[in-house]
């Protein structure tokens, strides 16, 4: 079948002729939401497998698309299909608002490395901190490039204008929406985190209470390394990276500015030090990450502000 709404409709319908209840397994991949909800809404149980974990259970030296349904019906016949979490349209709401943001922010960076590429291609320096300031643009005003590369770093700073018009206003309606949510205003107590990283990683967590235990969300985060074990061997490999890709960048982001604060500012110099300079910033830095995971655990889960270690934890909101 299409597997657009029409032919999910078509096949439910075929289906449901039969008058039995329909069990359904798929696997997650891009537009998986979407045919969930559909099977749904015709009145199907529906769960999404992870493919890892399926792929794990199931190894297989000839991988078919028939192959692939006939494992997935093995492993819904057997109620062992390694379902992940799938939030609410709400909670896909707040993430999408979120993580739009960072697409638009992602495409500023972008045209901002693209100018300043230009003016090392044409052998220009910049003698300002800020290129895309007010100096900084009288500078690529009177700067001469040949054409075409001067229209397009004009065109360029035109669309970063246009985007910061665009971030500000989503950054708004962020802070708006924030102050409403359970969260937000706990996560905003937190060094290193203001209004629009509360607001992603609230989002990205969506209900704390289906993580156990502060060691469950660090490993949904990914900032944990990948762990290989045999015998009397003990090796740890690189951060596995498992989980939304938004919620690792926004903890990084609220770790490096936690790295400044008094509170974490000695225990990260001292980290990266004792690694030293290849490796010892970046170390410590996820170090940092995994440590404000833990305690925006306890918060959210308490309901409780941030509280640094040894003081009194103050009373619930």
């Amino acid at each position: 079948m299409p597997p657009d709404a029409d032919g999910l409709r078509g096949l439910a319908r075929r289906v449901n002729a039969f008058d039995e209840p329909v069990c359904a397994a798929i696997e997650s991949m891009n537009g998986a939401r979407f045919v969930h909800d559909t099977l749904e809404r015709c009145g199907w149980d529906v769960e999404i497998a992870d493919a890892q974990k399926v792929k794990g259970l199931a190894p297989l030296a000839c991988k078919t698309d028939r192959i692939d349904a006939w494992v997935l019906a093995e492993l819904s016949r057997r109620e062992l299909v390694p379902a992940i979490w799938l939030p609410s349209f709400e909670q896909r709401q707040e993430r999408e608002r979120a993580r739009f943001r960072l697409y638009l922010v992602r495409h500023r960076s972008s045209l901002k490395q693209r100018v300043h590429s230009e003016l090392m291609a044409f052998g220009h320096r910049c003698p300002v901190s800020d290129l895309f300031g007010t100096r900084g643009r009288e500078l690529l005003e009177r700067l001469q490039f040949p054409e075409p590369w001067r229209a397009g770093v004009l065109y360029a700073v035109a669309l970063i204008d246009e985007l910061e018009r665009q971030i500000d206003a989503i950054e708004r309606e962020l802070k708006a929406l924030g102050a409403d949510h359970r969260y937000v205003p706990l996560l905003t107590t937190v060094p290193g985190i203001g209004w629009v990283l509360a607001y992603t990683i609230a989002s990205e967590i969506g209900d704390i209470t289906r993580f156990a235990s502060p060691t469950k969300l660090c490993g949904y985060t990914g900032l944990c390394p990948r762990v290989y074990q045999s015998g009397g061997s003990d090796r740890r490999g690189p951060l596995a990276k498992h989980g939304p890709k938004y919620l690792r960048w926004a903890l990084m982001v609220a770790a490096t500015n936690a790295a400044k604060h008094s509170l974490y500012r000695d225990r990260y110099q001292h980290t990266k030090s004792r690694l030293g300079r290849q490796r010892g910033a970046k170390v410590a830095q996820i170090q940092l990450a995994r440590t404000l995971t833990e305690a925006i655990w306890h918060m959210l889960t308490r309901n409780q502000t941030f509280a640094p270690a040894g003081a009194p934890l103050p009373l619930a909101a």
